[in-house]
């Protein structure tokens, strides 16, 4: 088992690479999001060093947020730098930690599709995706994120489809467009249930 890359192993002592861009204010939310994953993982009786993986990635997804977006935008290609301003730091921080050495793929894909989501998370990506909706100081609904966050992380895949749920019907009584991405993890957490039958349409 390879040792963490340093900016990871760093990251989980909640030490952000030299290069971040977070307030104050941004980087309360990444302690509260990476103690959530701390929590989870020892939950699951995972090993050590995944454990310090899941926390790191709760301190890195926004490790760009308050940077300036077109200053992210420049450094990525297509298609990531199409993305709108509020998601593209998860991209630009993947990029930059990839160029930095780190070569941890689901760790790099949780941090970079964080925002929209992505049928490619294995349980760091979900988890993640989760923590960062689920986490204390959201004000929305505490109660109802307080029941998802007691069923966690047993029932990982369930809570991770009641939150992209969530988002998905939010975007559409909004009208604004779904991301792929984002259908793309409802898909796959709804696996078996891809086809309605005749008397369900």
């Amino acid at each position: 088992m390879s040792e963490l890359h340093p900016w990871v192993a760093a990251a989980a002592t909640g030490v952000l690479p030299d290069w971040a861009v977070a307030r104050k204010k941004r980087r309360a939310h990444m302690a509260r999001v990476a103690e959530l994953l701390r929590e989870w993982g020892e939950a699951r009786g995972d090993h050590r060093r995944d454990v310090e993986r899941w926390c790191a990635v709760g301190y890195l997804h926004d490790v760009l947020r308050d940077a300036d977006p077109d200053d992210l935008r420049a450094e990525l290609s297509s298609p990531w730098d199409q993305l709108p301003d509020e998601v593209i730091h998860g991209p630009a921080a993947a990029d930059r930690l990839r160029r930095g050495g780190v070569r941890d793929e689901p760790l790099l894909t949780a941090v970079a599709c964080h925002t929209l989501g992505s049928p490619d998370f294995d349980d760091i990506g979900k988890a993640l995706y989760v923590a960062d909706f689920l986490e204390p100081g959201r004000q929305l609904q505490p109660k109802w994120r307080a029941r998802l966050r007691e069923e966690m992380p047993e029932r990982l895949d369930t809570v991770a489809k009641a939150v992209v749920g969530k988002r998905i019907q939010f975007l559409i009584k909004k009208g604004r467009p779904v991301p792929l991405e984002t259908l793309g993890l409802w898909n796959r957490l709804a696996k078996g249930r891809l086809w309605a039958s005749a008397s369900e349409v």
